[in-house]
């Protein structure tokens, strides 16, 4: 079996096969997004940011079995389908913690990141990576037939130029081969104001203090419970959705941020799906910034 490197330098040659364009601007970041308050699959006792935090690197789904879309990472699967196709079988075989790690290209430098779909949270990465990424538009999910890697991309003026019919789906999807380290390859960590106090805060100091690299907050995503009534919140994700995100704003007094979503998501209640759908709600109409 190639090794990680072996493995990766293939995946980004066959994509680099398939991409057009020019370089990527200096300036131009992947950010890696996740829900940093959920429970990990195994270890009860610990958050996603305090797992990552301890192992000193961030995992693939195919590693953890934890994710903020569709649990398709396994063999056969959608998303081991999806790899197989992108990278030219590159990982049909590999174990699962040389798969790489899916992100965005954040081009339009937003404060919460270049994919809130995925979390409230990111890790913004250092430009080195940029050279071990490709991307594609739109999202593997959708099968798409344009491609790219730093020295040659043309995807951030084919997502500007059609915007989707839903503006969470407006990303460069970005796939980083090889590890993430947290000291070596992680600019900053990004979290919503809502996680300053508890197990996310004091796990987000732990990481800085192991690893140096700076933790900021963004402006804070927050919607108010009489949002949850508005046409546009209601039909975005339907009224269910819409209920159970007034529901949980009521319960905080009147407005729903992340950490409550976090809490009914580890308490068990609602269905996992509805409050990603609620969590969707949040990142599309609820920004502060």
């Amino acid at each position: 079996m190639s090794g990680a490197g072996d493995l990766a330098a293939r995946a980004v040659a066959h994509v680099g096969a398939r991409a057009r364009g020019g370089p990527l601007p200096a300036d131009v970041r992947v950010t890696v997004h996740f829900h940093p308050d959920r429970r990990v699959r195994g270890r009860a006792d610990a958050t996603t940011l305090r797992a990552v935090v301890d192992d000193g690197v961030y995992l693939s789904q195919f590693a953890t079995g934890t994710g903020n879309g569709g649990l398709t990472a396994h063999r056969g699967g959608d998303r081991w389908t999806w790899e197989s196709r992108l990278f030219g079988g590159a990982y049909d075989d590999a174990p699962a913690r040389s798969r790489p790690v899916y992100g965005a290209l954040d081009h339009r430098h937003r404060p919460a990141g270049g994919a809130v779909r995925f979390g409230s949270a990111h890790l913004r990465l250092a430009a080195d990576v940029l050279s071990r990424s490709t991307f594609c538009h739109p999202d593997s999910a959708a099968h798409p037939v344009h491609f790219g890697t730093a020295d040659r991309c043309d995807l951030l003026a084919r997502a500007d130029a059609a915007p989707p019919p839903d503006p969470l789906d407006d990303y460069v999807e970005a796939h980083v081969h090889g590890p993430v380290l947290l000291a070596r390859d992680v600019e900053a960590l990004v979290l919503d104001p809502s996680f300053r106090d508890g197990p996310v805060g004091s796990a987000a100091g732990d990481f800085t203090r192991g690893t140096g690299v700076p933790v900021e907050w963004h402006a804070g995503f927050r919607l108010p419970r009489s949002a949850f009534s508005r046409p546009e919140v209601v039909d975005y994700r339907g009224p269910d959705v819409a209920a159970a995100g007034a529901e949980l704003a009521r319960r905080s007094g009147s407005v729903l941020d992340p950490a409550l979503i976090g809490a009914a998501a580890r308490a068990g209640e609602f269905d996992e799906q509805t409050l990603k759908r609620v969590w969707h709600c949040l990142a599309r109409f609820g920004f502060q910034g």
